[in-house]
């Protein structure tokens, strides 16, 4: 007789998440014999995230912002697309995501509900807008069956900060991350070599040059006004040197007005925009610079490492998972403009370091993060603890 597939609904605020940051761990689950299906809002890579995971999507009317009107119309379109795929599992990402997800998926009554935690903006809020995001937050924890964050700062931080009713819904899987990494495309390879060559002779860097990277969404809570004024302080003493900054501008999430006025003035900087492949950005890098306020388990930052960079980033969750001070990289304090100038310097003058701490990186990823790995993780833990629920 043959087994009746387990149904999985994977769920995001914006498709972007689905199609990037967990690239792949859709298409696996399929091939492993679930039927999966999609959902977020609609844009542009709509088309090919269904292409490359080979699962249908949907659009629901989510909002990254507080519109509690909105809100009720996303809930009442994804009750309405749970009833019409019954899947047995639903499994939500981001925080609106989760939230409408999760609620949704109670009020159907769906078998396991789970809710991955990749950072939680309520730790750069205060006053009212905190406890509002608090609550929220309780929440979507309250409705799931299981919250798994994706490191152990994080889940550390949920548990001293008693934002689950019960730790025992708390689960990392493997070291963290979303989608561990797949580390023969993350990789040097010659047609990655020749594309970062083409973009260097692009924009006239030379190989003396030192290239300091950041790769992320540019808004402020990532760190860019104090990358972008630390790298005006650099270029005072050193002529030899080029920032680039790959990821789009947040509009929600504005940078300061002198920040957008030196990456324009400055000619050192380059900003790419959003690019789908970030991989020639980081081979032409020669230091990878990620000074974020807050994150879960920051995907660029595993990229970086896995390119074989070495990386100064911020003493937080996630982070401070992945870098280590003197082993493969360099922990600063956050919004600290003269950390990152000083912990700059010291790579700047120092090639071999840079190389050296630039293989170690390469080599932590590869022994805890490899993506296959973590894939079959997930997928374990679904039917493990759906057999359990049901």
């Amino acid at each position: 007789m043959e087994h009746k597939k387990i149904k999985l609904l994977r769920v995001s605020t914006i498709p972007h998440s689905l199609h990037l940051l967990l690239r792949g761990q859709i298409r696996y689950m399929k091939d492993n014999g679930m039927e999966v299906y999609m959902a977020s809002t609609t844009g542009p890579e709509v088309n090919t995230l269904m292409k490359n995971e080979g699962a249908p999507h949907y659009h629901v009317p989510l909002s990254r912002s507080l519109n509690p009107l909105q809100d009720l119309k996303a809930l009442y379109h994804m009750v309405k697309l749970i009833r019409k795929i019954k899947p047995d599992i639903v499994h939500s990402h981001s925080p609106k995501a989760g939230t409408i997800g999760m609620l949704a998926a109670y009020i159907c009554r769906v078998p396991l509900k789970m809710h991955t935690v990749a950072g939680l903006p309520l730790m750069e809020s205060q006053g009212m807008k905190r406890k509002l995001l608090v609550t929220v937050e309780k929440l979507t924890y309250r409705f799931a069956d299981w919250i798994l964050p994706n490191s152990m700062e994080l889940e550390k931080y949920i548990i001293e900060n008693k934002l689950a009713h019960n730790s025992n819904k708390l689960k990392v899987l493997g070291k963290g991350s979303s989608n561990g990494i797949d580390l023969s495309y993350y990789s040097k390879t010659p047609a990655v070599m020749q594309s970062a060559q083409a973009f260097k002779e692009k924009y006239n860097i030379a190989d003396e040059e030192v290239v300091l990277c950041f790769v992320g969404r540019l808004a402020f809570y990532k760190g860019i006004n104090e990358l972008v004024a630390a790298f005006e302080i650099l270029t005072q003493k050193y002529n030899k040197l080029r920032l680039v900054l790959v990821g789009p501008a947040e509009d929600i999430n504005p940078l300061n007005k002198e920040t957008i006025a030196l990456m324009n003035d400055l000619p050192g900087i380059i900003s790419t925009g959003h690019q789908d492949d970030i991989r020639p950005y980081l081979a032409a890098a020669d230091i990878f610079v990620f000074p974020s306020y807050r994150e879960g388990f920051p995907q660029s930052l595993m990229q970086a490492c896995a390119m074989g960079l070495p990386c100064i980033t911020t003493d937080i969750n996630g982070c401070n998972e992945m870098v280590f001070n003197g082993v493969n990289g360099s922990l600063i304090p956050a919004k600290h403009v003269a950390a990152i100038v000083d912990a700059c310097e010291v790579l700047i003058a120092d090639k071999t370091k840079r190389l050296q701490l630039g293989k170690n990186s390469r080599a932590y990823i590869e022994d805890n993060f490899e993506q296959q790995q973590f894939w079959h993780k997930v997928n374990s833990f679904y039917i493990k603890h759906l057999n359990t629920q049901s």
